[in-house]
């Protein structure tokens, strides 16, 4: 009021905003410019979908550089089975003052004769090597494994002259099980393996054991999405027939081995995923005896592949 405006305290001080100023002093045009459109919510930090994109490439790097790291077979007979296999070896490790048997000499001159380095360490070295396995002072360093592309599949089945027969793995994450697949799809006339990019067993050291070397003989391929890379085959000709426990055709019933094939196992505890499963135009279930729910991934894998090659013999299509 404008009688207080003589009170002795009530002239407001310099400087002060308090209330109503003259002007804007520029704020309000300021308050009417655009910030832009709103960033994507990975974009945002703070977002949790930013969290969630951070943690995925964190993971992706850790993941593509344990992939770059090479791997170490651990063991005496391991060891000398890789050698034997053909398995390509880099260097040889052998723990200083180990008692030496007839493996160690087996393994020393297979190195020697294949010119793969040989390399006396300290056994603790050897330890931190393996990650403490059971290494029995002998250990074998092989290579980061060379995932072919899934195009070149079918270059190696047009290479080969015969009708194409592939097989995938849909969420096989046991690197034995990939290991006995690989063996028993070279051993039946497959020529190449698919895998997904996740949730997949890779070609480990133990992997590369279980196969007895084959792995080095069979193009092993990686599909991003690996349902897309099925479509992508079915849509060149070939049939993809998925190995299913509630299969709806039992495997003496299957008439489609002589033809371009590609036959999907599922993982060892949940199978084929529900996509996979769509995806195929024919699911497989091998007959069993009463009181046996399933078998092992890389038997069943041995089992369906033994048949496929023995129709295919008898349509002479191999």
């Amino acid at each position: 009021m404008a009688g207080n405006s003589q009170r002795k305290g009530a002239i407001r001080k310099t400087g002060t905003k308090k209330g109503a100023v003259v002007g804007s002093g520029g704020q309000r045009r300021k308050a009417l410019e655009g910030k832009g459109p709103t960033p994507k919510a990975e974009d945002r930090p703070g977002h949790k979908a930013y969290r969630a994109a951070n943690a995925a490439t964190k993971r992706d790097q850790a993941r593509q550089k344990k992939a770059d790291r090479p791997e170490l077979i651990a063991g005496r007979n391991p060891v000398v089975e890789a050698l034997r296999a053909d398995v390509p070896g880099t260097a040889l490790y052998v723990a200083l003052n180990i008692d030496i048997d007839d493996r160690v000499n087996e393994a020393v001159r297979l190195a020697g004769d294949k010119g793969i380095s040989i390399l006396e360490i300290p056994r603790e070295e050897l330890d931190r090597k393996t990650n403490r396995a059971m290494h029995q002072g002998l250990g074998l360093q092989v290579p980061p494994f060379e995932y072919a592309h899934p195009d070149d599949l079918m270059q190696a089945a047009r290479d080969s002259g015969n009708t194409p027969l592939f097989v995938a793995l849909d969420g096989v994450t046991d690197p034995r099980n990939l290991g006995a697949v690989i063996r028993s799809a070279a051993a039946f006339g497959a020529q190449g393996l698919l895998l997904p990019e996740r949730r997949s067993a890779g070609m480990t050291a133990v992997a590369w054991r279980t196969s007895a070397g084959t792995a080095a003989k069979l193009p092993i391929a990686v599909a991003t999405n690996l349902t897309r890379q099925l479509r992508a085959w079915a849509s060149k000709g070939l049939m993809i027939v998925g190995l299913d426990a509630d299969g709806t055709v039992d495997i003496d019933a299957l008439d489609l081995a002589a033809d371009p094939l590609v036959i999907v196992l599922g993982s060892e505890g949940r199978g084929l995923s529900r996509l996979v499963r769509e995806t195929c135009d024919a699911t497989v279930s091998i007959p069993m005896a009463a009181g046996v729910e399933s078998l092992n991934a890389s038997v069943a894998a041995g089992v369906l592949l033994a048949e496929v090659a023995r129709r295919r013999r008898i349509a002479g299509r191999v």
